[in-house]
């Protein structure tokens, strides 16, 4: 039998994330990447690579936002999850991790550098479970400096085709302080 979110939460040490959800940081690896063998956008030095435990209950949401690196999302246990992404060229896509392969889910899946992205439990009905437990890896490592959060408004101004979505994963809804 799977634990409950409230198990998880504690067993793990989880605190709230920015973002929404539940997190902790798991893994950093302790040799960096100098400042000048990265790309300009990442302004300074970065670890090789971070890892984070993240947690999602029903009702609440990874707001949407973007970081410099690729993300790449591991499915641990509980309900699918699912990563909506917006190119930067407006494109959308739905990532959908969880254990049932032959429905189209995913152990892994990758957000990459520079899309916005959140993620949300599907709705009532379309997948079991009160949470989903994921883990998220990201190289070079995440540092919060590269972590930007949506503006509802110039995301809708960029993107106004994705305006369900946008409503949906910004503003003040549960998932985002």
């Amino acid at each position: 039998m799977e634990p409950t979110a409230a198990e998880l939460i504690e067993r793990l040490n989880l605190a709230r994330h920015p973002e929404g959800g539940w997190y902790r940081e798991s893994y950093r690896s302790s040799e960096t990447i100098a400042a000048e063998a990265l790309p300009e956008r990442f302004g300074g030095q970065r670890s090789f690579c971070t890892s984070i435990y993240f947690l999602l209950e029903r009702g609440d949401f990874s707001a949407l936002h973007r970081i410099k690196s690729d993300e790449i999302w591991h499915f641990y246990c509980g309900a699918g999850l699912t990563v909506q992404v917006i190119t930067p060229a407006g494109e959308h896509q739905e990532l959908k991790l969880g254990r049932d392969l032959a429905a189209g889910d995913s152990l892994q899946a990758v957000a990459p550098a520079g899309c916005w992205f959140g993620a949300e439990l599907p709705g009532e009905g379309e997948g079991e479970g009160e949470y989903a437990l994921v883990g998220c890896t990201v190289a070079p490592g995440f540092d919060f400096a590269d972590f930007e959060m949506a503006d509802r408004d110039r995301l809708l101004g960029r993107f106004p085709e994705h305006a369900r979505l946008i409503g949906r994963l910004t503003g003040s809804g549960v998932g985002s302080y």
